[in-house]
């Protein structure tokens, strides 16, 4: 990990899916369930189709401002295998965003918990930025931040790496001095790039020590 000194920070910013939990091992999870779901319901196979075009497509979106951008993402998926919005809406609803919730707390990287109250007993604020919304995720860990912003909120409609989900939260925030932030991230060619753009330091997570002391050493910095 490189040298980060937290002493002179007023303001950490998360990003969620990969950052604060084990990715990997949630998806494995995902995908023994979603084998045991659909070996009994073969003419649902769709389904999978619906998730796997649905994260592809947002993917393709990356670094792009759209208009009502919480909507059109089923839009792309929808077209993309001529179903129906409804129904892109109801797969998505139950595999990405409600699936995951139940097994968040389990997945969560060691020394995340303890790390957001050391910030916090440290005066030091916490946001979360996230290209999905991350209120039921932020539960389920329980954690807990000043400010959650999501790339679809009406009032971002962008993907990263365009910095306006940071920009807006340093706005909401009232951090004045970028220096004094930081955003945390897994992805250096989203977060990084994002954090870049927006002039702000950028802390890459290592997702192999994170699974053991990661969060652990940076709560050790402001011990």
């Amino acid at each position: 990990m490189k040298n980060i000194y937290l002493d002179n920070i007023k303001l950490v910013i998360f990003d969620v899916d990969g950052t604060l939990y084990d990715q990997s091992k949630l998806r494995k999870k995902m995908l023994v369930e979603l084998i045991r779901y659909y070996i009994l319901r073969p003419w649902k196979f769709k389904d999978l189709l619906i998730v796997y075009h649905f994260r592809k497509e947002r993917e393709k979106k990356a670094g792009q401002q759209i208009d009502n951008l919480q909507e059109e993402q089923y839009n792309w998926c929808a077209t993309k295998i001529n179903l129906p919005v409804s129904r892109i809406k109801e797969v998505v609803n139950k595999w990405i965003f409600n699936f995951p919730i139940k097994y968040l707390k389990e997945s969560t990287y060691p020394g995340v918990n303890s790390f957001f109250s050391k910030l916090e007993q440290n005066g030091i604020l916490t946001a979360i930025y996230s290209d999905y919304d991350s209120k039921l995720k932020l539960e389920s860990m329980n954690l807990a931040a000043a400010l959650l912003v999501s790339s679809t909120d009406e009032n971002i409609n962008a993907m990263k790496p365009l910095p306006n989900g940071l920009n807006y939260i340093l706005s909401k925030l009232n951090i004045v001095d970028k220096n004094k932030c930081l955003f945390i991230g897994d992805r250096q060619e989203l977060d990084g790039l994002c954090a870049e753009q927006a002039g702000i330091p950028f802390l890459l997570v290592d997702k192999e020590q994170a699974k053991d002391n990661f969060y652990k050493s940076l709560s050790n910095k402001l011990a």
